[in-house]
């Protein structure tokens, strides 16, 4: 199987899913480019480079430059979802939300419920989030938790190449908007990955490794990280399952579950801030629910409450390291022992 980066994976579903269905148009921030200018008619593809290629092939009625205005553009995707198109939109990156979020919680989010069913909006918004790439704050963040507690979105943070582009083909076949999130400091990372087309459905987790000592529940980049912790503590004799959730929204509340009560202990993983996290939403659900197979209190291995920094030094204490995770996995292995 050949290997290919998280940048290849990404705009290999693209491709292939607008050669399958004519309905599905790339939109966003110099993904088209070229216009009037002399050289190459092809833009950069995005700020990293992931849509290059796609408007020479598929030209620009269904690769679109859009004006640095992203509550036109996510609007006009979210309109053109609601009358027949399958748009993928690009919100460069996650922190400009803000200036685009009541075209997504307020109208896509809500029409299949406005409607009663009748309605689809079967939009796609690509967004890249995390730290790790000396961004800075204001384009450093994981904002994932905040789409998640909204009904009606679906949520996919793929940990990989392979499961960025199934995740992404799924993405675009699903008649619900879905909020697609790519970790910018995993874009040149390489995995094995399918030539042709596949979907991985919404809502099943991957247990990457399975062990009988302590569950590490991770997801996007912290997966990778996780694993890495789990490879080292396995020379420590402590044996750990790590699953990737692969969707927030809908969750694997089963699998997690499963998990938890098979180790009795549980770490869980997130590059977010601890407040009202998706860490925090697995710890209480398994708190709640598996409460009585548990044999030590759930850790949660978080970035800290605060702003990303921009100092390198900073940002790389400020993002979950495998030293970490294998700390608090150390520690609930050690807690109440069998």
């Amino acid at each position: 199987m050949p290997k290919k980066s998280f940048r290849q994976a990404v705009n290999e579903a693209l491709r292939q899913e607008m050669e399958r269905d004519p309905t599905v148009v790339v939109m966003g921030e110099d993904v088209a480019g070229g216009m009037g200018a002399p050289g190459e008619q092809d833009a950069w593809g995005g700020p990293l480079g992931v849509t290059k290629g796609l408007m020479p092939q598929f030209g620009r009625e269904r690769v679109l430059d859009t004006p640095i205005s992203e509550s036109a553009f996510i609007g006009a995707a979210v309109g053109a979802a609601a009358t027949g198109l399958r748009p993928v939109a690009e919100l460069m990156f996650v922190d400009f939300m803000g200036v685009c979020f009541d075209q997504i919680f307020n109208q896509a989010a809500k029409f299949r419920y406005m409607f009663g069913g009748k309605a689809t909006t079967p939009v796609v918004i690509r967004t890249m989030y995390g730290a790790g790439f000396r961004a800075a704050s204001q384009h450093s963040q994981c904002l994932y938790n905040i789409f998640t507690h909204i009904p009606g979105l679906k949520v996919a943070i793929p940990s990989n190449a392979y499961e960025a582009k199934g995740l992404l083909i799924q993405a675009i076949r699903d008649d619900d908007p879905v909020m697609f999130f790519e970790h910018k400091a995993m874009y040149d990372e390489e995995a094995e990955v399918p030539d042709e087309p596949y979907a991985i459905p919404f809502g099943e987790a991957n247990l990457v490794r399975e062990g009988e000592d302590v569950t590490i529940v991770a997801l996007g980049r912290m997966v990778n990280v996780a694993r890495d912790a789990a490879d080292r503590l396995e020379g420590e004799g402590i044996s750990c399952t790590v699953v990737d959730l692969r969707t927030t929204s809908p969750l694997d509340r089963e699998t997690v579950l499963e998990t938890a009560a098979e180790t009795g202990r549980v770490v869980v993983v997130d590059e977010a801030h601890p407040r009202c996290s998706v860490a925090t939403d697995i710890a209480a659900l398994i708190a709640q629910e598996a409460f009585e197979s548990l044999e030590a209190p759930v850790r949660m291995v978080t970035a800290p409450h605060a702003p990303v920094p921009f100092s390198p030094a900073l940002e790389d204490l400020y993002i979950p390291s495998a030293d970490r995770i294998a700390e608090a996995v150390r520690e609930v292995h050690g807690h109440g022992r069998r």
